[in-house]
């Protein structure tokens, strides 16, 4: 709205003022309409604020499209809201439409429906001095400051009202989020990165030096501050994709200005300070590369560049150095205290060499061989040259990758994707600068190479001393090559040098980068082969580096088709229990530990959950549940948690009465443990037996309890899951409300993660099914939350806000708060939604809203297109959609008005072409539909000869009774046009109708009475043949006499 519209928008450069047609324009408009519906639902009296001038814009809705609140004359309409002085907040004079608050704005966005972002366009462009309408000129001149240091707002605007102030704070964090959310998003567009535009800079300054002979004066950036994202340019520049900004001075012109873009480099109108918008323009054609740039400007740099680096007589006496002191063990390094920086390849495309030599050829692990490759990464152009050739005992060439390519894994699912993205980002940004210890771990390298026994085992001891946790020695060790080596030793005899290389392993397997390193070496196999040796040292060590290193799909796909899983599965046999254990016993036990950490990381792959229970690891997880050890519980339940998404777990972990340790657990102090067992518990109970167990265990209480622990969100989503999924039960309903739950969830229904709100929601919807608990949420204000959540995104939140919705409805009082927040406007939006199970969930919950509102029928007719839409939908391909559709027609065919509206759109037709369905469920309400549906005249003769009659017999023969009742109703309505009544007399429906008669229910005997009746009354008039006597035995049983 402030900087954002004025700065990062794209505007046409024609003069017209408007807004160009790119992604990133749609995007903004997206944001600011998101942030106007949040600020209006989170902040109503701010929303409320009366702008100082309205902003006014030609707008593409009429005055039909108003309908409630609202005074409308032929073409004119006036909001009944008005300001303190008389004047509507919303005034229509079309073309022009007038709007003076945000609660105003709200309201016309919905009004707009699909023409929404249109209107947000419209409304921008001609109001690009949208804040000073809104608040005034002294507080939009303020929010155009960059002064972050001072409060501006208390220093000029002490005079102002409180709620003035607060919109200002919130139109500023409205501006920050929306710049955020543009640098996200240019930030997966990046070609040219911080990384490589800064590695480009920095050689370039190597040809400041040299005296006379220098090519460029100097090269300095225009800022010092340098953001978290590497980027120098201000945040506004940055969502057009430039990174920083060069003042170069040549040798033979005038300073040359440089900006860095992603899409490369351009000389500017010369930035003197960043507020002067002018000087960002561009000046010249896009260069690729700097080099390139600066030839076409600076003929001394053109002519002399190409001169200046044949003179390798110095390069090639330190290259022949280098050679020397490799032979001696003393590998050359640089300069310390120095940052080292790695030749950009755009520099070895011009022919240049920097100063600081190329990494392959000063690095003493390599061997000289080494082909270089160049990796591409996924979001930006930053090519990283690694050699591997320094690994030829277990890498082949063919399998020899480089750094961004070496490790390109394939997905199964989401959740396995997270790790592999992860490791994919990181190889971006990593530059391999020496640690302090990079020249020990050299040398340790090089003995290990060539040491016997004794000097093996000495330096994997000298290499334990090192900080293996630290990235730095972890990348130096793989950079070296001591990968290779540290694998090599697991395949030797000697038991010390294999435990010497587990523990350095077990260490540096934290890092990603040499898993897949391990991975490529077929090293995983090497340590699985371990899990079959006596030494129990050795199965733990092995144990616990496969738990690091099964991070990633392919790698839990070897560990099982090596026949790692049973292996691990063999470790967990011990006693964790006993009270006083031998050390042979505690050694059992840390085996068992190391065991039960690598079926966790291996369990999150399906197949590796079945090849665990295959291998009878579950009871032996059910018998380490009962350990005492917070430590071993973790990875214990981590497990059962994983796993318990297979129905077989979920079985066999209430079968071996497993719940029971799950429910004592939740009483920790360990929040992890905790987590699990929540999630555990939210993945197992929704079986009833399972449910009835944690409530016989006492679990409910302290479920309720971690509702306190709000700070950590992941033991929240878990512990409001198992809520969720017990509250199913009614029992455990009542017993939850004995501590209070239900308003605990309540007060969680706002500034949550949606994970939480969808679990929170869906609690409420069972909790809402008793009806004393209906007036809870809306004494506790919980109607409005959940109406504001109803504009989210999240399908499966969309769900149960549905479900929740429709349970509150039933009751009438709820009712009236939902009618009063526009809340069946909302639900009824959702049956535009692309998914059919948010489709269905909001056509049941207009069941209760439609059945229970006041004035429900105006209701429906206000809703512009609402009738069209629903009866469209009896085009679905969805069975409970067209339930839950056929639901909502009866109810709403009620109303004559809205029934004739229905008869215009077609919908008998429709629904005649439904009745051929075997869906119990959908049978039960489309013959309800097609009930009320032939109150409207003309429909009854229309639904016959459209074939409905025939199938409705044919619902008599089912087992529900209540398919049963609606289907006699609707043959009773159906039976008042005399051709209906041949049709049901020919397809035998007057014995089954007689036998109905027989019912307890009243209105039931009379519809079936009364469609005998009708029947009979054309076969008198000799239009059908009399239908076949009834005994008067069979008359008596069904307590009626014809």
């Amino acid at each position: 709205m402030g900087v954002s519209l004025t700065k990062a928008a794209q505007w046409t450069s024609s003069g017209t003022g408007k807004l160009e047609l790119t992604p990133m324009n749609e995007s903004l408009l997206k944001e600011v309409l998101r942030s106007v519906e949040q600020l209006v639902s989170r902040h109503p009296q701010e929303a409320e604020h009366v702008f100082e001038e309205p902003l006014q814009w030609s707008t593409t809705l009429v005055a039909s499209d108003f309908k409630t609140d609202y005074d409308i004359s032929e073409f004119n309409v006036q909001s009944n809201e008005k300001d303190s002085a008389g004047q509507p907040l919303l005034r229509l004079s079309p073309p022009t439409v007038y709007v003076r608050s945000f609660s105003q704005l709200s309201k016309l966005v919905h009004l707009a429906a699909d023409k929404k972002l249109e209107e947000a366009r419209t409304c921008l462009e001609e109001n690009r001095d949208a804040v000073v309408k809104i608040l005034g000129p002294r507080f939009a001149d303020i929010l155009e400051r960059e002064d972050t240091q001072t409060d501006p707002v208390d220093e000029d605007t002490a005079e102002d009202s409180e709620v003035k102030v607060k919109l200002f704070r919130l139109l500023q964090n409205m501006d920050q989020q929306l710049l955020s959310k543009l640098l996200e998003e240019i930030s997966e567009q990046v070609r040219l990165d911080p990384a490589a535009a800064n590695s480009d800079v920095e050689s370039l300054k190597q040809f400041c030096r040299g005296g006379d002979e220098r090519l460029l004066k100097s090269v300095r950036y225009t800022s010092d501050y340098e953001f978290s994202n590497g980027c120098r340019a201000p945040p506004w520049r940055q969502v057009h994709g430039e990174i920083c900004y060069l003042i170069i001075e040549p040798c033979d012109t005038e300073d040359l200005h440089i900006t860095c873009s992603t899409a490369g480099f351009y000389l500017n109108a010369g930035i003197k300070q960043e507020g002067a918008e002018s000087g960002y323009e561009r000046t010249s054609d896009t260069y690729a590369d700097l080099p390139t740039l600066l030839k076409s400007r600076s003929p001394y740099f053109a002519e002399h560049i190409n001169k200046q680096m044949p003179k390798k007589d110095s390069t090639s006496k330190t290259q022949s150095k280098s050679v020397q002191m490799e032979d001696q063990g003393q590998p050359q390094r640089s300069q310390p205290g120095k940052k080292k920086y790695e030749p950009s390849p755009r520099w070895s495309n011009q022919g240049l060499v920097s100063p600081c030599g190329k990494v392959e050829e000063n690095n003493p692990g390599r061997e000289k061989s080494g082909k270089k490759k160049q990796g591409t990464g996924a979001k930006g152009k930053l090519k990283a040259e690694f050699s591997l050739s320094s690994l030829p005992g277990r890498m082949t060439p063919q399998k020899s990758k480089t750094l961004a390519g070496a490790m390109e894994l394939s997905s199964d699912s989401s959740t396995e994707d997270e790790d592999e993205e992860e490791l994919s980002e990181r190889r971006l940004q990593i530059q391999i600068e020496q640690s302090p210890d990079y020249w020990l771990i050299y040398k340790l390298v090089k003995f290990l190479k060539r040491g016997d026994q004794t000097a093996t085992v000495l330096c994997l001891c000298a290499m334990l001393d090192l900080n293996l946790m630290q990235e730095g020695c972890q990348l130096d060790i793989w950079d070296i090559g001591g990968v290779e080596v540290l694998l090599n030793l697991l395949d030797s005899d000697e038991v010390k040098c294999q435990i010497g290389s587990l523990k350095v392993l077990r260490k540096i397997s934290h890092s990603m980068l040499i898993c897949q390193t391990i991975l490529d070496m077929d090293g995983l196999q090497s340590i699985v082969k371990i899990l079959d040796r006596p030494h129990k040292d050795l199965k733990a060590l092995a144990a616990e580096t496969i738990a690091n290193v099964a991070r990633f799909r392919k790698a839990r796909t070897t560990v099982r088709r090596c026949g790692g899983i049973k292996k691990l599965v063999k470790l967990l046999d011990c006693l964790p229990t006993l009270a006083n254990m031998s050390p042979n016993q505690e050694k059992d036990v840390e085996v068992a530990h190391c065991g039960v950490l690598a079926l966790w990381s291996c369990s999150k792959c399906n197949r590796n959950k079945e090849a665990i229970r295959v291998a009878g690891g579950i009871p032996l997880l059910g018998r380490l549940l009962k350990s005492p050890d917070v430590n071993m519980l973790i990875p214990v339940v981590g497990t059962l948690q994983e796993c318990a998404s297979e129905e077989c777990y979920r079985i066999a972990i209430k079968n071996e009465d497993m719940i029971k340790d799950l429910v004592q657990n939740l009483s920790s102090d360990n929040n992890e443990l905790q987590r699990h067992c929540a999630s555990a518990i939210f993945k197992c109970a929704e079986d009833k037996e399972t449910s009835d167990l944690v409530r016989k265990y006492n679990g409910l209480e302290p479920l309720v309890l971690l509702l306190g622990k709000a700070e950590d969100k992941k033991l929240l989503a878990a512990a409001t899951g198992a809520i969720w999924k017990c509250s199913i039960c009614m029992k455990n309903v009542a017993k939850f409300q004995e501590h209070k739950a239900l308003e605990s969830l309540i007060s969680l229904l706002t500034d949550q993660p949606i994970d939480v709100l969808v679990n929170v929601v869906g609690a409420m919807g069972e909790f809402a099914k008793v009806a004393a608990n209906r007036g809870i949420i809306r004494k506790c204000k919980g109607i409005n939350p959940l109406i504001n959540l109803l504009t989210e995104t999240n399908q499966a939140l969309l769900v149960n806000v549905t479900k929740t919705v429709g349970a509150c409805a039933i009751d009438r009082d709820n009712m009236a708060v939902i009618s009063q927040l526009d809340g069946v406007r909302f639900v009824w939006s959702l049956l535009k939604n692309s998914s059919t199970e948010v489709q269905s969930s909001a056509a049941w919950a207009l069941c209760p809203c439609i059945e229970n509102a006041k004035d429900a029928g105006e209701i429906v007719r206000s809703l512009v297109g609402g009738l069209e839409l629903i009866v469209n939908l009896l085009k679905s391909t969805n069975n409970e959609v067209l339930a839950s559709i056929c639901a909502a027609i009866s109810k709403i065919a009620k109303n004559k008005e809205n029934l004739a509206v229905l008869t215009d759109h077609d919908v008998v037709p429709l629904l005649a072409k439904l009745t051929n369905t075997t869906d119990e469920r959908l049978c039960l309400h489309l013959a309800e539909a097609i009930g009320h549906c032939c109150m409207w005249e003309g429909n009854k003769a229309s639904f016959g000869e459209a074939g409905v009659v025939a199938p409705l017999v044919d619902y008599l023969k089912s087992n529900n009774s209540t398919v049963h009742y609606h289907t006699t109703m609707a043959l009773y309505q159906l039976s008042k046009d005399p051709n209906n009544c041949i049709t049901m007399n020919e397809k035998g429906v007057v014995k089954p109708l007689i036998l109905i008669m027989g019912s307890d229910d009243e209105k039931l005997q009379e519809a079936a009475a009364g469609c005998v009746r009708n029947i009979r009354l054309q076969a008198l008039a000799g239009n059908i043949t009399a239908p076949k006597k009834i005994s008067i035995g069979t008359a008596k049983r069904c307590g009626k006499v014809l």
